[in-house]
């Protein structure tokens, strides 16, 4: 208790302790960032083994091999390892960045080069975490704030490396903010379903709109339920603004993409990580943006 008061009466004490226990979160958001989509693929295997056994008789064998053989990598309790030559990694070479620094950027055992992103999230989840903290202060709106955040992390790099963005983390999310606004922690209840409501029909709309012109299919359906999520959260005026700042981030950070990608410009970009982008704007920005727009436009 007398840290938590020393805490809440030294903004300099709350945002250095912020930033270093972010820092944990962000090791742990690599973690989750590479086995959560190992995970469903485990699962998608082991569900369409066993939907095509009961037509199939033959696959049976093949479903209990996979049974014995694979098993589903655990996202909590595994060890972590270098994916090159299962080195088990030790616990003063998983601190976040110090490792990194004292490694080289490389693994100990076979000194193959660990990949920068890894460094890059901890320190993104850690900046983005400890301005949080900052921008909130010492609230209930700063806890909620903070999950917020690092769900939007983990959503953004597993959309950015499958295409797919998890139910269990958008729909969690979507309840998530319409749980809070119970105690009305950003928006009101009836607020958070009328956002929740507008932000899934939103991008359903565009959807099916894409889809009779064009013939293909523009999004996926986890985009309609981030959006959605963002809609619980900050409300129906918030979606205004998270359309608006995802597309303006997907325009620019699409193009440099593309110019400096060597792959096909038919390739598809995940709009996750640009709704994601949109999301924590509108949560720290959004009604100083909506106010700007109010005035500029004489409807204030």
């Amino acid at each position: 208790m007398a840290l938590l008061e020393a805490l809440e009466q030294s903004l300099p004490a709350l945002l250095f302790t912020t930033f270093v226990f972010s820092l944990l979160v962000g090791s742990f958001l690599n973690v989750v960032i590479y086995r959560y989509p190992k995970s469903m693929e485990h699962e998608w295997t082991h569900d369409s083994i066993s939907h095509l056994s009961e037509t199939h008789l033959e696959l049976k064998s093949t479903l209990e091999k996979y049974k014995q053989e694979v098993k589903p990598p655990s996202i909590i309790w595994a060890r972590s390892h270098c994916q090159k030559c299962n080195h088990q990694i030790k616990a003063w070479e998983n601190i976040p960045i110090i490792s990194f620094l004292l490694l080289r950027g490389k693994c100990s055992n076979c000194k193959t080069k660990i990949s920068n992103r890894y460094w890059l999230i901890e320190l993104l989840t850690a900046i983005l975490s400890t301005y949080v903290v900052y921008h909130f202060g010492w609230s209930l709106q700063s806890v909620a704030a903070l999950v917020l955040t690092w769900y939007l992390i983990a959503i953004s790099m597993i959309d950015f490396d499958t295409m797919v963005i998890p139910d269990s983390f958008s729909l969690s999310l979507l309840w998530f903010g319409l749980f809070i606004s119970l105690w009305v922690v950003f928006i009101d209840p009836q607020t958070s379903i009328k956002g929740a409501l507008l932000g899934y029909l939103f991008l359903w709309s565009i959807f099916w709109l894409f889809k009779i012109v064009t013939g293909k299919e523009g999004m996926g359906y986890g985009d309609f339920k981030l959006l959605a999520a963002g809609g619980a959260w900050f409300g129906m005026k918030s979606v205004g603004v998270i359309v608006i700042m995802s597309s303006i981030a997907g325009a620019v950070i699409g193009s440099i993409y593309l110019a400096l990608s060597k792959n096909s410009r038919n390739k598809p970009i995940p709009f996750g990580p640009y709704l994601a982008v949109g999301i924590w704007v509108a949560m720290i920005w959004g009604e100083n943006i909506i106010n700007w727009y109010l005035n500029f436009s004489g409807l204030n």
